[in-house]
């Protein structure tokens, strides 16, 4: 074996291939075949989109885990630990099933250079594929059409939504973003759209490939009431007499997308409603609208893009109303700083700005320059460290106010691995 420990196989990956992101399939492809010739032998479901990818796939997971079905999940990026990515029945695969899923990866490329997240979706796919999983869901990372997840032909898809965000790869209109993530559909299999407003470009390549499309909005609907929801589909409805447990009212939004997958493949994966409402009751989701209680409370959320921050401005009164919060705030450097600060920027009372040292990373100068330029003057400080952010932040809350950890991954992921270690804050 190449390496014996995981963070020596991570820390040699973030090497091997020359850019962070190479969008395409024909290296990944190839090296899935090596690995692989017949493929998967399990239901698969494919998720992307601009946000929501994360709550569809943690509620998919908890729905067919209650069913009693054997469930794998990949994910990214990770919060904490790299096995998050990958999980079987529910828990994180170990460190010793990444490290040999890793070695059989490498000896299957031969040579052929392998970006970070690529090699991590075939070991995902490998480990799968040793113990095939009733269901199989997957996660895009990127786009879709050219995303290494696409590598493999899913059972049904779902688009949870589409707007502005990576437009360095995908397109700068919704238009062009839209096909990109319309390439995880294929011919005469079903297809989720999880909004009521697509761009026309995903609609036409639905029906260009004679995808079964299912909208929101259109084919199946949510409403709520004061015990839960009630969700309407084409043939039948069904009542339920709880919220889902992930907050935010746009949850609902999800879990119709969800139960309309879950109808879809009922002939050959059946769910029973108590299983539905028991996951609705139990399916759960760090780092979006993650409330930790105290003094003062902290809200983590990996909202980096307009729509997300828009949709955690808004939900944020429901749990917290007329309550002053205090912003550890980092992004990426192809993230829309300008319109993120203007949707939530009036809802700020001070911000404590933190880099990112990567490739694709904004420094805290950089970020304070934009924030400047808006207008905004309640800047107490840029830091080098999420810890010092975050011990700004609350060192300046009074009782009563709350501190917002919410951009990049790699910042909340940074801070809700500190607030989960006593000791790791001053």
């Amino acid at each position: 074996m190449r390496f014996q420990n995981l963070d020596e196989w991570l820390d040699w990956q973030s090497t091997l291939h020359p850019a962070e992101i190479e969008l395409g399939l024909e290296r990944v492809s190839v090296v899935w075949r090596r690995l692989h010739p017949t493929g998967l032998t399990s239901k698969v479901i494919t998720i992307a989109g601009t946000n929501g990818k994360g709550s569809n796939a943690a509620m998919l997971e908890t729905i067919y885990l209650q069913a009693g079905y054997r469930v794998g999940l990949y994910t990214s990026p990770h919060l904490i630990r790299y096995n998050e990515r990958i999980r079987t029945n529910g828990a994180e695969v170990s460190d010793a099933a990444l490290c040999a899923a890793f070695e059989n990866v490498d000896q299957a490329r031969n040579g052929i250079s392998l970006t970070y997240f690529e090699f991590g979706t075939l070991a995902a796919l490998d480990i799968f594929a040793a113990d095939p999983p009733d269901l199989i869901i997957l996660e895009v990372g990127l786009g879709g059409r050219l995303d290494a997840v696409n590598i493999i032909d899913p059972d049904l898809a779902i688009i949870t939504t589409v707007d502005l965000d990576h437009t360095d790869w995908l397109g700068e209109t919704r238009e062009q973003i839209g096909l990109e993530k319309a390439g995880i559909m294929r011919a005469g299999r079903p297809v989720i759209l999880g909004a009521p407003s697509m761009p026309g470009t995903v609609l036409q390549q639905a029906a260009d490939l004679g995808a079964q499309c299912f909208q929101f909005g259109r084919d199946f609907r949510i409403e709520p009431h004061a015990e839960g929801f009630s969700w309407h589909g084409q043939h039948h409805q069904q009542r339920f007499n709880t919220r889902p447990s992930l907050l935010g009212d746009f949850q609902l939004q999800n879990a119709a997308s969800v139960l309309m997958a879950v109808e879809c493949l009922s002939d050959c994966l059946p769910v029973r409603q108590a299983a539905i409402e028991q996951a609705m009751k139990t399916s759960r989701l760090k780092g979006r609208l993650q409330i930790i209680e105290g003094d003062i409370p902290i809200i983590l959320d990996v909202a980096h893009n307009p729509q997300a921050v828009m949709a955690l401005r808004d939900n944020l009164p429901e749990y917290l109303d007329e309550i002053r919060l205090h912003a550890v705030f980092g992004l990426l450097s192809d993230k829309d700083v300008e319109s993120i600060i203007d949707i939530i920027g009036p809802s700020i009372e001070s911000w404590h700005l933190v880099g990112i040292e990567s490739e694709r990373g904004q420094s805290a100068a950089q970020l304070q320059a934009c924030l400047e330029a808006a207008g905004i003057e309640r800047i107490i400080g840029s830091y080098d460290s999420v810890a010092k952010a975050l011990n700004s932040a609350r060192s300046t809350a009074e009782p009563g106010d709350a501190v917002l950890v919410f951009g990049s991954f790699v910042i909340v992921g940074e801070a809700l691995g500190m607030l989960e270690k006593p000791g790791q804050l001053s």
